[in-house]
């Protein structure tokens, strides 16, 4: 993964965050059981835990979006749950339910917050209907760059799988 994966302020003089530019399809959604972003028909999830911001940090967004571009996938492409939102259930059945994904990447949420089983950081844990890849939050990632790496290495076996 190159270096400027992770880049920062390469959008400095932009005027609004590329996430508040997704289609009327993929805004978020406040009149269901959850709030989230992106569309949860493709049963790609992505669960992260950022109580200063409404879904990632400015820098954190940055990382997130060009790590989905380097994979062919957009914000309007994949749905992202932010559990430090008050109004989502922390209960992992019930984010199966209502998002019904395939394929989970937990963002530096702990496993067991979600009464999973411990996995590893940058493990899987495949189920009888999702496979739940846990990894650091960006932030960690910016600080280490091996774990960007380690990363790196397995969320793009993970996404293409």
């Amino acid at each position: 993964m190159s270096e400027t994966l992770f880049g920062k302020g390469e959008q400095e003089g932009s005027l609004s965050s590329p996430i508040e530019n997704v289609s009327e399809e993929a805004t978020t959604r406040e009149t269901e059981e959850f709030i989230y972003q992106g569309d949860k028909s493709t049963g790609v999830l992505f669960i992260l835990r950022y109580p200063d911001y409404p879904y990632f940090s400015p820098q954190a967004e940055e990382a997130f979006l060009k790590t989905l571009g380097a994979l062919n996938l957009s914000f309007e492409n994949v749905a992202v749950v932010n559990l430090a939102n008050s109004h989502n259930p922390n209960d992992f059945k019930r984010i199966m339910q209502f998002f019904q994904p395939t394929k989970i990447t937990l963002l530096g949420v702990e496993p067991i917050s979600l009464k999973l089983p411990e996995i590893a950081h940058n493990a899987y844990m495949k189920g009888k209907i999702a496979t739940v890849f846990n990894t650091f939050s960006f932030e960690e990632m910016f600080a280490d760059v091996h774990k960007k790496r380690l990363f790196w290495n397995e969320f793009k076996t993970f996404i293409v799988s």
